[in-house]
């Protein structure tokens, strides 16, 4: 089979791919976009059935395309989302080729540029932009041995409450998919507890406008760097029913038994580290802190919005989190499933390049590796707080695409200046 040239090849037809694939579009650069499944895949088919987006829909787009049918102050639905990414592939004729599997990609000897080996067959590329994002490799601790006996799963293979085995359930993870996935669990009619770690909680609306316009007033979307130590922290916040604020008081007031970290497993019995109470309160000062920096915004630029003093008033901690549980007997608490809510890893095995640090991360500056030609689309502060939301990613996109069109311009300078004469006349 003959080899396939194109000036840029990206991985991955997510939102990042897409993005991607517009802006070189409006360049005028050939690409094309390797996907192994479904444009927007990860939408349909690794996210649990009542899944919506956690930001509003005038916020959480691509700037040039509104969601059809959806109130700009709703979440629209999985569905709705994947839907949205193949409806605006199209309307600029995005060559996206699924059922693709990219197997490996390797430096091309005495050649500028990479192969690209896939399932279709070899591309070479002058360019290649890993756009596959963060969630690519389900993750969670080896606490309890796959011979327990218990039913365990990872969030991203749940899909509702009725595809588990009778009995109670531990969801550990208190981020955006963990708390909503407890809420739905015990609204079902079981007993849930929820292993809560640190945590980011902004308030889901406050006076009249909505967490993702807080954060972009104030400044906070642009940060560039995580603060020390929080580059991995979760954030609680939900767009289910409407979209409402996360407080853990609520929880355990719904029935929901809090618990701190998962820290062991030994004979059918569960450990959990201290410190509960804590995390609870570290994550009521972000929200106070949230609130307290959107008022003195209102003050010092005379807005009318209506004020919420109730907002900042916190009811008293539940008894499980003053004087919580140091551990549990599975058996005689009934929890026959542990849902693990604990985020993603990646897997870049098949990108077989220099382009990685000692943890095997990417390394890179605004998804410019240290490998020349190759380019990372998607992650979690690749250059901003908000790099891997449905808005952030199409902007970083957009800073590639002028990357790769500078060196490409870089590769195609032939100088046609005229040779210089040593001789000269001297007068």
């Amino acid at each position: 089979m003959s080899i396939q040239e194109v000036e840029v090849v990206v991985v991955g037809a997510g939102q990042a791919g897409v993005a991607m694939s517009e802006h070189l579009t409006d360049r005028g650069i050939t690409h094309v976009v390797l996907e192994k499944s479904r444009i927007a895949e990860r939408w349909r088919s690794e996210r649990w059935d009542s899944l919506v987006a956690n930001g509003p829909a005038w916020h959480d787009r691509f700037p040039n395309q509104e969601f059809a049918g959806v109130h700009p102050d709703a979440f629209p639905d999985k569905e709705t989302v994947a839907d949205y990414f193949e409806q605006y592939a199209a309307r600029f004729n995005a060559p996206i080729k699924c059922g693709v599997e990219v197997r490996q990609v390797t430096k091309r000897e005495g050649k500028p540029g990479f192969e690209v080996q896939t399932s279709d067959g070899t591309y070479a590329a002058l360019h290649v932009v890993a756009a596959t994002g963060p969630f690519q490799v389900a993750r969670y601790p080896r606490i309890i041995p796959a011979d327990s006996g218990l039913h365990q799963l990872h969030s991203s293979s749940y899909r509702n409450p009725s595809q588990l085995p009778e009995g109670n359930v531990l969801v550990v993870g208190a981020g955006s998919s963990g708390v909503q996935i407890a809420d739905e669990i015990q609204k079902s009619g079981r007993q849930v507890y929820l292993s809560v770690g640190d945590h980011d909680r902004p308030p889901r609306q406050y006076r009249g406008r909505d967490f993702v316009w807080w954060l972009g007033v104030l400044g906070k979307w642009e940060a560039n760097t995580p603060p020390q130590g929080a580059d991995h922290v979760t954030i609680a916040v939900s767009g289910a029913d409407g979209g409402h604020t996360v407080d853990f008081r609520d929880l355990a007031a719904g029935g929901i038994t809090l618990v701190g970290r998962t820290k062991g497993y030994e004979n059918g019995t569960i450990t959990f580290e201290p410190g509960l109470a804590e995390s609870i309160a570290r994550g009521d000062d972000n929200y106070l802190t949230t609130l307290r920096e959107a008022d003195e915004y209102v003050l010092r630029n005379g807005l009318d919005l209506p004020e919420e003093p109730e907002a900042h008033v916190l009811g008293e901690l539940p008894e499980c989190v003053t004087t919580p549980l140091s551990e549990i007997d599975l058996a005689e608490a009934g929890i026959t499933t542990v849902l693990w809510s604990t985020g993603f890893g990646v897997d870049y095995s098949w990108l077989q390049v220099d382009a990685f640090d000692d943890s095997g991360y990417p390394d890179h500056q605004r998804g410019i590796s240290k490998e020349t030609g190759i380019y990372f689309l998607g992650l979690p502060w690749l250059s901003r707080r908000g790099s891997n939301f449905i808005w952030g990613v199409w902007h970083d996109a957009r800073y590639v695409a002028d990357q790769i069109m500078i060196q490409l311009g870089y590769g195609k300078y032939r100088s046609e200046a005229p040779e210089l004469s040593l001789a000269h006349s001297v007068a």
